[in-house]
């Protein structure tokens, strides 16, 4: 008998790893299970080592070949894929340990609206937009980005705080449609009290921001604790020599920044400006 998923795998590593214990105790090779799903040996291949994330096409087939007892074990499996958020490691622990439990957030956002106030088909285009990501993948971003703003709805949502360079309000991410209902919501998530959102002059003297973008949580009962974004991989960590450096960014940042009424005015301003025309 096959023991059931190992919890403490991720759950794409538990799909993984249940589709090769099914596969070995048939006798079949990888070649003859991509055969009988109809698909490619080598993507039966990543699947089974976890680098690859299973479509629920796939899931179904594998409940048809199989033909297991309960009947949709593969397509439950599939559902805690998609439930699960993706992104490698780092990134996972900053969702599920560090955002949700912070009591203040200080964001600066150098060149895109950040995550936690983009609106669905912004995300999406944000996402589309990276030629890399394969279009698979680009949905279950997207409804990850989606998940991690429920941070922001409990009864007791952190003190959110925002600095995002102005010409974020001018560079178009989808088309006119898309970025009138982002700079909409942006609005009226800044009128809400326990947020600050501050645009900081495109043409300012200050450089420190250049380089990345960055969140900075405090934590009721942990250390305060950064998320550095990078071309390559970003970076979390509580180390108090990063921590102060992110922050004396943080205020050199807030020092160049519009005033929340000035800020509030501009984005309303912006939203005008994005009206998709008749």
């Amino acid at each position: 008998m096959v023991n059931d998923p190992d919890p403490s795998a991720s759950p794409v590593a538990g799909f993984g790893r249940e589709l090769a214990t099914y596969r070995k105790a048939r006798g079949w090779s990888q070649r003859r299970l991509a055969e009988r799903i109809g698909c490619s040996p080598s993507l039966v291949g990543h699947i089974e080592a976890g680098s690859r994330n299973p479509q629920l096409d796939f899931a179904e087939a594998c409940d048809r070949v199989f033909a297991l007892p309960d009947g949709d074990h593969f397509v439950r499996l599939h559902r805690r894929v998609r439930q699960a958020p993706s992104g490698p490691e780092w990134f996972r622990r900053w969702l599920e340990e560090i955002e949700p439990g912070a009591t203040v957030l200080r964001i600066w956002a150098p060149f895109l609206i950040p995550g936690l106030l983009q609106t669905e088909n912004y995300a999406r285009a944000v996402f589309l937009g990276r030629f890399s990501m394969p279009e698979e993948q680009v949905e279950e971003q997207v409804a990850t980005r989606m998940r991690r703003q429920e941070a922001l709805n409990p009864n007791n949502p952190p003190e959110l705080r925002v600095l995002m360079d102005e010409w974020v309000l001018n560079r178009p991410i989808g088309d006119r449609k898309v970025m009138h209902e982002q700079l909409s919501h942006l609005a009226a998530v800044a009128a809400r009290r326990r947020v600050t959102v501050q645009l900081v002059p495109y043409d300012t003297a200050c450089t420190d921001g250049l380089s990345s973008a960055f969140v900075i949580a405090e934590l009721a009962d942990a250390p305060t604790t950064v998320s550095v974004d990078s071309a390559g991989r970003g970076e979390v960590s509580a180390e108090p020599d990063l921590v102060m450096s992110i922050l004396d960014r943080y205020d050199r940042l807030n020092t160049e920044a519009y005033r929340p009424g000035e800020s509030l005015q501009m984005i309303k301003e912006a939203v005008e400006r994005w009206k998709p025309t008749a």
